[in-house]
C-alpha cells in the first residue's frame, strides 16, 4: 500500500476490522439470479426469432456478464467490514467506489437488526445504525445473528453513554 493509499484510511494499524460472513455472498447471489429471471425470460420468448449468430451473441453477452457480476459480488461481500473504537463504529465496503461510514456512538439514535428470508434461511442478519442525519446512517450486513444482538446491544449501550455527555 502506497503513501497515497494510507492517506484515506484513519484508523491506525491497530484497528482490529471485523469482516462479514461468506454465507453474505450465497444470499447475494441468489437475489442476483432472481434478479436474472425477467432478463432470461425475454430471451426466452427472443430466441425462436433470432438468427443463429445472434444466438451465440446473446448466450455468450449473457454469460460473460453473469460471470463478471458474479465476481463482482465476491468481491463486494469481502469488501465490508466494521471497526468499533473508543468513540465511534467504522463501517467500510466498496470496490471500486470505497466508502467509509464513521458513526460516533453518542449521534446514534437507534439501532436495530432485520433479516429477509433469505438471510434468516443462511443464518445471517443485518444490523442497521440509524442517526438523526439520514445521511450518516450505516448497516453491517451478513453477521451471524448472535453476533448482531452483541453488537445492536453493545451498541446501544455505547450510543446511551455517550450521548448522556451532549
Amino acid at each position: 500500500m502506497t503513501s497515497a493509499d494510507t492517506s484515506i484510511e484513519p484508523w491506525g494499524a491497530d484497528t482490529a476490522w471485523h469482516p462479514v460472513s461468506s454465507k453474505l455472498i450465497p444470499v447475494r447471489l441468489i437475489s442476483f439470479g432472481i434478479s436474472l429471471l425477467p432478463i432470461a425470460f425475454g430471451i426466452a420468448i427472443a430466441w425462436p426469432y433470432l438468427p443463429t449468430w445472434s444466438r451465440i451473441v446473446v448466450i455468450a453477452g449473457f454469460v460473460v456478464g453473469v460471470a463478471l457480476r458474479t465476481m463482482m459480488v465476491i468481491r463486494a461481500v469481502r469488501s465490508w467490514g466494521y471497526a468499533e473504537r473508543d468513540e465511534d463504529l467504522m463501517v467500510r465496503h466498496g470496490i471500486m467506489v470505497r466508502r467509509l461510514s464513521i458513526v460516533p456512538y453518542g449521534r446514534m439514535q437507534f439501532v436495530d437488526v432485520s433479516a429477509g428470508p433469505l438471510e434468516r434461511a443462511f443464518g445471517l442478519a443485518t444490523v442497521d445504525l440509524h442517526t438523526a442525519a439520514a445521511a450518516s446512517d450505516a448497516s453491517v450486513p451478513g453477521l451471524e445473528p448472535g453476533a448482531a444482538t452483541r453488537l445492536r446491544d453493545r451498541l446501544a449501550a455505547l450510543g446511551r453513554t455517550h450521548s448522556e455527555g451532549l
